[in-house]
């Protein structure tokens, strides 16, 4: 597949992701009385996870997250060549359907960016109030557990064609865990997606939610390989 379509793939895939999962969180959380609630916030990503997985995972590998593509580099599936292209194609899915989100959001009354705008956060800007420590070391173990869960299933070893179930529920349980930790990001291209309309805070604390999944996508990159290597008779 030439990778201008994969690179088309990737962004609507991110777009779809971001739009999808923060639109439920801006969009449909607190809405009164019929509110989805962290566990719809959290059903929500994964079903963008899912759905796209099927839509897209035989054109681009339905990547949607630069850390997830560092991770699949790093387990020996990805070309480092495709790397930077695909970290582009998705940061900028994510900033417009943070663009279209702000849109449809702004159209009511009292919307404020200041409230969050579902960007992710540590200390004071932190649903829970948790540390960085705290928040570091979240984002960084969700992401982990995410790229094993991610290589296990796509393994050609595994059974075949329930990958994208697998990874989608994978992504709702990580919400569910750290949505009161960082409002979960596991995913540069989703944080940086909703910041950029928030600025201040939001791009201040930015770094962390490049950092730390990155750096637990390459530990769960390693840690697979080397569960998963094949002992030789």
């Amino acid at each position: 597949m030439k990778l201008s379509k994969r690179l088309g793939a990737e962004f609507f895939g991110t777009f779809w992701l971001v739009f999808g999962g923060c639109g439920s969180a801006v969009l449909a959380a607190a809405f009164p009385d019929v509110g989805i609630g962290l566990l719809g916030v959290s059903l929500a990503f994964g079903l963008t996870v899912l759905t796209m997985a099927f839509a897209i995972g035989h054109i681009s590998g339905c990547h949607l997250n630069p850390a997830v593509s560092v991770g699949l580099w790093a387990g020996g599936r990805f070309p480092a060549r495709d790397l930077l292209p695909y970290i582009v194609a998705q940061v900028l899915g994510g900033i417009a359907a943070g663009g279209v989100l702000y849109v449809i959001a702004s159209g009511a009354a009292g919307f404020q960016t200041s409230a969050g705008f579902a960007s992710n956060g540590y200390g004071a800007h932190s649903p829970g109030g948790y540390s960085l420590l705290a928040a570091l070391v979240c984002e960084v173990v969700m992401t982990m557990m995410f790229l094993i869960v991610i290589l296990g299933a796509t393994d050609k070893r595994a059974p075949q064609g329930l990958a994208p179930v697998a990874i989608g529920f994978c992504l709702t349980l990580i919400h569910l865990i750290s949505i009161p930790v960082t409002n979960t990001s596991v995913n540069p291209a989703r944080s940086t997606g909703v910041a950029v309309y928030v600025g201040d805070w939001a791009l201040a604390q930015l770094w962390l939610f490049w950092v730390a999944p990155i750096v637990g996508a390459v530990l769960g990159a390693v840690i697979y390989r080397f569960i998963s290597a094949e002992e030789e008779a």
